[in-house]
């Protein structure tokens, strides 16, 4: 006799759980954009797209409340987040950012390209993601040790060096990662350094950890570039963001040839058809903050950098900086993305008609995590690489990675960016199928 219990009839048959409304692909904001990019790889993952809902619900989402003194005695509360999209592949790995616009969307989305882009450069991570949203500007340095700590120990329950390792994100940096890990060991009763990635190097952090994102994004363009014929000794580049992702990557294609000729952050636009002058600009923005204000350089409206003619477009800033509205002003023969998301479907559709080599994010800047893998692996051993050696690992990785994605893209005759989630999404879902269903 079948031991499987009758359902009445009066009852419906059971079926999977709807998505919550904040997971919806019609929601807008940073998930919906990744759940569109789901959507456009199913078609290619054959028998494994049985697993495709695995990617559209993040394994484990929490949500904390960080409360603190201020200096002047009263006391503040900030929300603070850490989302684990997929540990199929390993313990969760990405970033932890500081902003007054972080969103629970924002914060999935990045967690779930933090696993795309971990299975396309093929380190043992799943993908991960945390943040506060508060202005850290308006914090003292004593407020803000404060808050990072706090937040440390509140997510502390889900992170660790085998179960989810924070890194530096928007407004973080050595610093920040100094005090995680120092709050995390002390509630652990012993020193963790691998809880962390990021770190000053004195505490176990990594040579060539700052420039490697920067590094990751040139590495690829100069493959990228070979590829479609571009000289890039004689590439006109402009560059959206210029701290350590942009700021590296202008500085390393200035010492290739290439003319950065357009800048923009902050504090405004500038331009200069005969050539920036990169390093004088990288010491400007480490003493004022932004290239605002910034000598030898036309001042442009920010709406204008779009249309600056260029054979290299950068966007190294926050997501959602090219959309359909300014998709058909840019003048770029490549795009290579720096920041996390900074492309729209629909401005993807847009470049795609107009023939611009759009380098995605989830490949692009990927430098830094794979230096963020090199750091955990020594801390484990205890023991460490000097830079060059850091350098030539992760070319060689951003390299083979790239080439294969290149051929997915040619044999399907697909974007680079639905190649990349091609490759990435067969390595999570295939790792799912392997390990089945507990209990």
């Amino acid at each position: 006799m079948s031991s499987k219990p009758s359902n009445p009839a009066h009852l419906p048959a059971p079926t999977a759980h709807p998505l919550p409304s904040y997971l919806n692909a019609d929601h807008v904001g940073p998930w919906g954009i990744f759940l569109q990019q789901v959507d456009r790889v199913e078609p290619y993952l054959g028998n494994l797209a049985r697993w495709v809902e695995t990617l559209k619900r993040p394994k484990r989402i929490l949500i904390v409340d960080v409360p603190i003194h201020l200096d002047d005695g009263s006391v503040a509360h900030f929300e603070g987040y850490r989302v684990q999209h997929n540990t199929s592949r390993g313990p969760g790995k990405g970033g932890v950012r500081f902003h007054q616009d972080v969103t629970l969307s924002e914060v999935m989305a990045l967690s779930a390209w933090m696993s795309v882009k971990n299975a396309a450069v093929n380190v043992p991570y799943g993908g991960a993601k945390g943040g506060i949203r508060v202005d850290p500007k308006t914090l003292s340095r004593g407020e803000l040790e404060r808050m990072t700590r706090r937040y440390t120990s509140e997510i502390g329950i889900i992170i660790g060096p085998n179960k989810d390792i924070p890194a530096p994100d928007v407004n973080t940096n050595d610093q920040i990662m100094a005090w995680m890990m120092d709050t995390y060991s002390m509630n652990q009763g012993s020193t963790a350094t691998g809880v962390v990635t990021g770190k000053p190097v004195d505490l176990g952090g990594s040579l060539g950890r700052r420039e490697a994102t920067g590094r990751g994004v040139f590495t690829v363009g100069v493959e990228a570039a070979k590829h479609i014929g571009m000289d890039v000794s004689k590439a006109r580049v402009a560059v959206q963001g210029f701290g350590n992702v942009g700021g590296v990557a202008g500085k390393l294609f200035a010492e290739a040839g290439a003319r950065v000729v357009a800048v923009q952050d902050h504090g405004g636009t500038i331009y200069r058809e005969a050539g920036l002058d990169v390093p004088a600009l990288l010491r400007h923005v480490a003493e004022h903050g932004s290239v605002g204000g910034f000598k030898d350089a036309e001042v442009l409206a920010n709406d204008k950098f779009w249309e600056v003619p260029c054979d290299i477009l950068i966007p190294a800033a926050l997501e959602q900086q090219i959309t359909k509205t300014n998709a058909g002003r840019i003048q770029a023969k490549m795009i290579i993305e720096g920041a996390n998301g900074p492309t729209t479907p629909e401005a993807d559709d847009i470049l795609h008609e107009r023939n611009i080599l759009v380098l995605p994010d989830v490949i692009a800047n990927a430098g830094g995590v794979t230096v963020s893998y090199f750091e955990w692996v020594q801390d484990f051993s205890s023991f460490f690489w000097d830079e060059d050696e850091i350098n030539a690992r992760l070319v060689k990785v951003m390299r083979d990675a790239f080439t294969a994605i290149w051929q997915v893209s040619n044999d399907h005759k697909v974007s680079l960016r639905t190649a990349t989630f091609i490759v990435a999404c067969k390595r999570i879902l295939h790792t799912r199928e392997l390990r089945g269903l507990y209990p």
